[in-house]
């Protein structure tokens, strides 16, 4: 796993067990959107093991953030506008959308399984 943008600590599973199974594709794709957008993304969510996705999601053990391909990004009002914009232009399959309160974040995805491109609001 290698990121021009993004070290491991960053895209690791949050619970203390350190994996981190990012998708190849998924951070070349990643480092691309960080290039155009220009200036620094801070991850609130990466990888997420099965057991630790299960605790803090819905989508229990299998949801996007297990299979590497899916992060979620703090970022809020002008930057959340823009980085939707890039997102959308490079086709990411899943964004998922929390600006409202103190934890503002997108979340991208590029799933191909399921209901598939879509856009939520949390």
């Amino acid at each position: 796993m290698a990121s021009k943008y993004f070290s491991k600590a960053e895209l690791q599973c949050k619970c203390g067990c350190e994996a981190a199974s990012m998708d190849a594709t998924f951070l070349v794709m990643l480092d691309e959107l960080r290039a155009t957008f220009g200036k620094p993304l801070l991850v609130s969510s990466g990888y997420r093991c099965p057991a630790h996705n299960s605790r803090v999601s819905s989508t229990g053990v299998t949801g996007p953030h297990t299979s590497g391909q899916a992060i979620d990004l703090k970022v809020d009002r002008g930057a959340a506008h823009q980085l939707l914009k890039i997102a959308m232009d490079m086709n990411f399959s899943g964004i998922g959308i929390n600006q409202k309160g103190n934890g503002r974040f997108i979340h991208l995805d590029i799933l191909t399984e399921g209901l598939r491109p879509t856009v939520w609001s949390y």
